[in-house]
Order: C-alpha cells, then structure tokens, then sequence
C-alpha cells in the first residue's frame, strides 16, 4: 500500500508537509495542498486514521445525541451536522436520546467513551444529569437548539446554537390579530424545554403588543409531539369560549392539531386560523396551505459544527450562544386568501 513518503515524493514536498494537509496541523498553501491530495488520489493513499488518532490524540470524529427518529425537525438538522462535518474532514458517530435525561446521559457517555473529539447534542427538558457528567469530564460541547441555564455570573457554561423563537412567536399572534382575532390560543411544548418558555414568552409579548390580555386557559401543552397536541386541542375546544386562531409550536403538535380539528368538523381557516412555528417539506401541499415560522434547520446543524472546531481550536475561549434567525413563510392556513397581508377569508374574525 501507497505511503505517506510516496504521497510525499509523488508531489514533490516533505513528509511533515503531507502530515500537515492530513491533520490541520499548520497552514498550507493552496496549491501544495492541492499537490498533495492529486498525489493521495492518484496513488490510491488511505490515511491510517487509527494511527492517526494516537499521535494526535484525535479521531476527528464527532458524536451527535438528537431526537432525530421521534421528531422530524431533528432529521434536517441532522442533515446539516453531517455535510458540515464531511466538508472538514470529521466522521460522525449518532446517537438518539429519545428526550430522555437517563438515557441522554447514557448515550453521551457511549459517544465520549469512543473517543469523539467532541459532541453535539440537544438536551431534555431535564438535563442536569448530562450536564454534570460533560462538565466533569470537559466534555468539549455544543449545545443545540435547546439552551440551558446559565451559570452564576450569567455567562452560558458550554457553547450553544439555537434559533430565535419568541419574536417569530409573536409574529404570530400578531399577525392573526391583525385578521380580527381576539382568542388566540397556543399549543406549547413540552415544560421544561428552553423552546416551550420562550415561546410562550413570545406569545405572550403579542398578545401584549396587540393589546389583549394573557388567559392562562388559551395555553395548553401538547408536550412536542401529535398525540399530547391532539388532546390538549381537544380541551381548547371544549371551553365555553373556544378559540377562534390556535399558534402550534412545533411541527409535530401541528399534525395532531390538525387531527383533533378533523375530529371535531371544524375547517381551517374558514372556521379556525392556523399558524405553525416549524414549517414543513410539504407545508405548501396541504390544504389550505400552512402560514408557518420556519427555522433554518440544516444551517443550524452546520454552524453546531463549525462552533465546536472553534472550541476544539480554542479550548479556552468563553462560551458562547449563537442565534439564527427563522422566517415568517406566509400562506393561506391564517385566513388570508392569497398568502398575503391584509386579505383575511371570510369567517376568520371575532
């Protein structure tokens, strides 16, 4: 098999030129480093990665614990992790914590005893035990979509990447107030999730914004998945004053909205509005068409990526909480007859 020193001769430069290309170790100019992989290609080379990893005490490997099977919204999320880790270099090992904190801690420590040279992953709502063992461990980690509590001085203790979610929030509620509505409930998620607070917090800042009052009973949670959202749209409906426009936060609890509207004869938007935080692959195929926030999923999952090389480069440095911005996606699902504003259907107001 081809070597590192006939990689070496074949493009003309030094070995520690070639282990430097293979490891990240130093800068290397782009046409010698392009020299070096035409000669790796054309001979057929194949890095000892095993080797590799004991002088480096690396495995340029990263583990991801996400919910990806139980929630649809991880899976693309998932896609970005894997092409941002691809593109510099690292294999990804997976692991799905079903939103579990015993198993969450459990599946961690798998990932860390492979040696990772670091994680990902999107805790419980319960995490204290995953944190503790990362902690103790110095663990170095990238905390995704769900943020956790800050330390004492209010600096966050590991490094997090999550999207906004109370100003789109309120972007809805405000938009379906300004169709006329006056009962607008929200479907939140599971308590405990940094998500489900802040998304309430958004609710209720648009509801304050569009000037009406905060009615505990207008919230329920439908613990982020169909079955739970299925219920607790049941209990709003049940109410002696049921609400005219429902907000759905997350994609899941959207279906098992959707189904409990089904059960109950009630047509969207004509007899209730609909807004979802989450848009779907498909949001533009249903009927009416899903008026939704949409979160960059996959371009999350990359900069989890690209925020733990920074941390595997600079161990050091602060932690840090980056939030990307979602897009209000305007559709029909709200009671506007076109997608656009100001043009409410029949029926939506109250």
């Amino acid at each position: 098999m081809p070597t590192m020193a006939d990689v070496a001769r074949s493009a003309g430069v030094s070995v520690a030129t070639v282990s430097h290309v293979l490891n990240g170790t130093r800068p290397v100019l782009p046409h010698t480093r392009q020299a070096v992989l035409d000669a790796m290609d054309e001979l057929g080379y194949t890095p000892n990665t095993l080797a590799r990893s004991l002088v480096t005490s690396r495995t340029r490997s990263i583990g991801l614990a996400v919910s990806a099977i139980s929630n649809p919204y991880f899976t693309e999320i998932l896609q970005g992790v894997e092409a941002g880790a691809l593109e510099q270099g690292y294999s990804l090992l997976i692991a799905d914590p079903h939103d579990d904190p015993v198993h969450e801690r459990k599946v961690v420590q798998l990932l860390h005893e492979r040696r990772v040279d670091g994680v990902i992953v999107a805790p419980s709502a319960n995490p204290g035990e995953l944190l503790a063992y990362l902690g103790r461990h110095d663990v170095p980690t990238v905390l995704l979509d769900r943020v956790v509590d800050s330390a004492a001085d209010g600096a966050p203790r590991f490094d997090q990447v999550c999207s906004d979610s109370a100003e789109p929030t309120a972007h809805l509620v405000t938009h379906l107030a300004g169709l006329g509505h006056r009962r607008i409930a929200l479907v939140a998620g599971l308590p405990g999730l940094s998500t489900t607070s802040e998304r309430i917090t958004g609710y209720r800042h648009g509801l304050a914004a569009a000037g009406f009052p905060y009615d505990e009973r207008l919230v329920v949670h439908g613990d982020s998945e169909a079955a739970g959202a299925e219920r607790a749209t049941a209990a709003l409906l049940s109410l002696g004053a049921p609400p005219t426009a429902l907000v759905t936060a997350n994609n899941a609890m959207t279906i098992g909205v959707l189904r409990a509207l089904r059960d109950h004869g009630l047509s969207v938007p004509d007899d209730i509005a609909l807004c979802c935080f989450d848009d779907f692959a498909w949001g533009d195929l249903f009927t009416p068409r899903l008026t939704a926030i949409a979160q960059p999923s996959r371009e999350l999952g990359a900069e989890a990526v690209r925020v733990l090389l920074e941390r595997l480069a600079e161990p050091d440095r602060p932690a840090r909480t980056v939030r990307l911005p979602c897009t209000f996606v305007h559709r029909t699902s709200c009671g506007c007859a076109t997608g656009k504003p100001g043009n409410p259907r029949k029926g939506t107001a109250s």
